[in-house]
């Protein structure tokens, strides 16, 4: 595997697998097997900015799991794990966030949508969204990064983020793509 190009891709337990969650990244992510090293998450933490019960969402992790491997996601293949159970996401989280501009996160679409549909729960996991994602990526030195189009402002983000940390502290960290 270390020869492939590493990819990393998420989804979050927020309800029940579907027939979408299939067809928009499931699928997907289980042809990407046999061409790349690849990284799969459950992302409990960006599940966190829009449903605020831990134990709901801990409900969803194993089922999600279960959902994932009976499509075919394959552990001799891929890495497949639970976000909040690597503390190291959200040390870097942190990391990143002390290199990101305020309004760089401010200007992202999603959380201009998000924030208009649920006015009541505009936080600052929301906001800074955006760089967990970028700690998500980078954590596993991830280069390629399949998103669906609402998520490309995100991912031109944390490129921007990875320039300026590596500017910074030192090149660690490959840009995704």
């Amino acid at each position: 595997m270390a020869d492939r190009v590493r990819i990393l891709s998420g989804i979050r337990p927020t309800g029940r697998f579907h027939l979408g969650n299939y067809l928009g990244a499931a699928k997907n992510w289980v042809e990407l097997q046999s061409q790349y090293e690849c990284y799969y998450f459950i992302a409990d933490y960006h599940a966190l900015t829009t449903e605020p019960d831990g134990h709901k969402i801990e409900d969803k992790v194993f089922d999600l799991t279960a959902d994932l491997l009976a499509v075919g996601i394959d552990p001799e293949r891929s890495v497949l794990y639970q976000q909040s159970k690597v503390p190291e996401v959200a040390e870097l989280t942190l990391l990143l966030s002390m290199v990101t501009p305020l309004s760089w996160v401010q200007r992202t679409p999603a959380f201009k949508e998000k924030a208009k549909i649920h006015p009541d729960n505009v936080n600052l996991g929301l906001l800074s969204y955006p760089v967990l994602q970028g700690a998500d990526i980078v954590i596993v030195k991830g280069a390629g990064v399949p998103v669906g189009k609402d998520q490309l402002a995100h991912l031109e983000l944390i490129r921007e983020v990875v320039r300026k940390f590596n500017r910074t502290y030192a090149p660690v960290f490959p840009e995704p793509r």
